[in-house]
């Protein structure tokens, strides 16, 4: 493997990584803490909500910070960084300290997507499917939350679930390292304002109207993004008791070894509708390459509106087939705005443009929990099954005022 391709790989294992620490602790609520503390669900996100605004609000100094001293290192602050936190956590005794552990989580969490999305659009061409690959490997860290954090509430409790990933992240940070050292220094970017000339107005107005439906698209989908990735784990324990009952029966009948209850097979199901969902990114860059984002972006909005209304009162079969369709658009948009950014964004100031990208997304994201929690304890999933459809036809109406042609960054 040459050098461009190991670090590539690197910044892949990254996104898994960040995905998969920030959701550990939504299935070991979900199936393990609300049992083992005493507090219900809804209780329980409150503890998560500070650990996600951090998430937000750190993604803009993380990017300055990248920019004013060094993306690699930033990046090696994050493995290591996370992986200690990750450690720490696992070893919390009440519900503060957890809620502590989570918002040092959320603070390092904060450095992967504005740093290592501002490598992966600088350094690569065929950005589209770039940042494609890049997404799957984020969404394959959802699912292995759901599946790594529910095999191991069965068979080794909670704090195994944050204890394990946090030392391979450490590995894996200190191999980055050694890996960066031996480049040779980046070429200092020299700026180019004097000699950009002056924008038309209309390009001005046509820059100006893509860059609000980019960050307004980018704050509803991060509610859509953590309603579905945090909550889905609970949903499927509600809405798949038939379907998981059977599979339990099935797996026991079979003699496999290991431990195979109940958070077990939650943990398979999430897992599997998150995999087979996260290659729609595949589909989307391939097409955002060659057809351009509004096509590709109105197609996904449409998918999200159609299986979030036929999601409520579904069970079992029905359930597990409708949750993977609003899967498939909900992961499928992911990459569109962070493909349009690139294109609109100039180099220098890539990693802080993204920084501001994911400071809306990720404080959207936040304010998606105490939304999930007051309407499932007030009104159920059904409720927040149709307030997800409206959010998604709000994506939908916006994305339809995109140009059919992209502007893209002066040189």
């Amino acid at each position: 493997m040459n050098r461009d391709r190991l670090h590539f790989l690197f910044l892949n294992i990254g996104h898994f990584l960040d995905h998969l620490f920030m959701l550990i602790f939504a299935t070991a609520a979900a199936l393990a803490l609300s049992r083992e503390w005493g507090l219900s669900y809804g209780e329980l996100l409150a503890y998560a909500t500070p650990g996600f605004f951090a998430f937000g609000l750190c993604a803009y100094p993380a990017g300055w910070i990248a920019d004013k001293w060094s993306r690699h290192g930033m990046m090696s602050v994050f493995f290591i960084g996370i992986g200690v936190a990750s450690i720490a956590t696992g070893f919390s005794r009440t519900p503060l300290q957890i809620g502590i552990g989570l918002f040092v989580i959320g603070v390092l969490a904060a450095i992967y997507h504005p740093v290592g999305l501002a490598m992966v659009t600088q350094k690569w061409k065929n950005t589209g499917m770039r940042i494609a690959v890049n997404g799957v490997w984020g969404n394959l860290g959802v699912a292995c939350a759901a599946l790594l954090t529910g095999y191991l509430i069965d068979n080794a409790g909670w704090r195994a679930a944050f204890i394990a990933p946090g030392v391979v992240s450490i590995l894996i940070g200190l191999c980055y390292a050694a890996l960066v050292r031996s480049d040779p220094p980046p070429v200092p970017v020299a700026s180019t304002a004097a000699a950009v000339p002056a924008l038309a107005p209309d390009y001005k107005a046509l820059l100006f109207r893509v860059s609000m439906i980019v960050f307004v698209t980018t704050a509803v989908s991060s509610v859509i993004f953590q309603a579905t990735t945090f909550a889905l784990p609970k949903i499927f324990d509600e809405r798949l008791q038939g379907i998981v009952a059977k599979s339990v029966s099935l797996l026991e009948s079979l003699g496999l070894p290991g431990r195979v209850d109940l958070a077990t097979m939650v943990g398979w199901f999430a897992f599997v509708v998150f995999v087979v969902a996260s290659f729609a990114q595949l589909v989307v860059g391939s097409l955002l390459d060659r057809v351009g984002p509004r096509k590709v972006f109105m197609g996904a909005a449409a998918i999200q509106v159609a299986f979030f209304g036929l999601m409520a009162g579904l069970h079992d079969g029905w359930a597990l087939a409708v949750a993977l369709g609003f899967m498939l658009g909900a992961f499928g948009q992911i990459p569109i705005n962070d493909y349009m950014i690139g294109r609109l964004a100039t180099g220098p100031a890539r990693a802080r443009v993204y920084g501001v990208r994911y400071v809306v997304s990720f404080t959207a994201l936040a304010a998606a929990l105490p939304l999930i929690a007051f309407v499932y304890e007030h009104w159920g999933f059904d409720t927040l099954f149709y307030i997800l459809a409206a959010a998604s036809l709000v994506i939908l109406i916006g994305v339809s005022f995109l140009p059919r042609k992209m502007p893209t960054a002066p040189a």
